[in-house]
């Protein structure tokens, strides 16, 4: 089985790096942003928490994205792996995820970063705003916002995964397949 943390700044190419990654290891692919979405959109008992929380402008609190997150993973028992992506965005989500996993005696096996600069996420980011319709994609400054935060909250899971030897760094620039052979051999030499 083999669980791996996905993260990258937006426009980092983490969900179409994620479609391949799942095809090629039989992994089930859990992005939060899905989850919430599916969770409300389908009005089940967490989405409504997680709307109550987001209609009085709140942030909705860790334990519910975890149980979001417990929930699909239960879903899928004949699973070879996951991929978790948009999720651990913290240093306490990371330690309940390793606390979730263990209970069901597996472990993330490793986190990958996609890096790239952030002129040519912006550039990405941009062009995608003008196809996407995603108002966030279309304005520099709320990209580069979106850069700051990620900055700020990712830097301690890098320490945090570093402690345990599984955070990796792959280049994110490049042609998507070039991109997906650096990802692939990484994920190959864990073995």
């Amino acid at each position: 089985m083999i669980n791996l943390v996905l993260f990258g700044k937006p426009g980092a190419g983490k969900g179409t790096q994620a479609a391949f990654l799942k095809t090629t290891f039989n992994l089930v692919h859990i992005s939060t942003g899905d989850l919430f979405r599916y969770n409300i959109k389908n009005e089940t008992k967490l989405g409504k928490l997680a709307q109550s929380y987001m209609d009085n402008g709140d942030l909705v609190p860790d334990q519910v994205t975890i149980d979001m997150l417990e929930a699909e993973v239960d879903q899928n028992p004949e699973a070879e792996g996951f991929i978790f992506d948009g999720f651990p965005r913290t240093e306490a989500q990371a330690a309940a995820l390793d606390t979730f996993l263990k209970t069901k005696s597996m472990h993330i096996n490793a986190t990958i970063a996609l890096e790239a600069d952030d002129d040519i996420l912006v550039q990405r980011l941009l062009e995608r705003g003008q196809t996407s319709g995603r108002t966030d994609d279309q304005d520099e400054s709320k990209i580069r916002n979106r850069f700051d935060e990620y900055n700020q909250k990712t830097a301690p899971l890098r320490i945090y995964y570093n402690g345990q030897n599984k955070f990796h760094s792959v280049n994110g620039i490049g042609a998507i397949e070039e991109i997906t052979a650096r990802l692939t051999a990484l994920i190959e030499s864990l073995n």
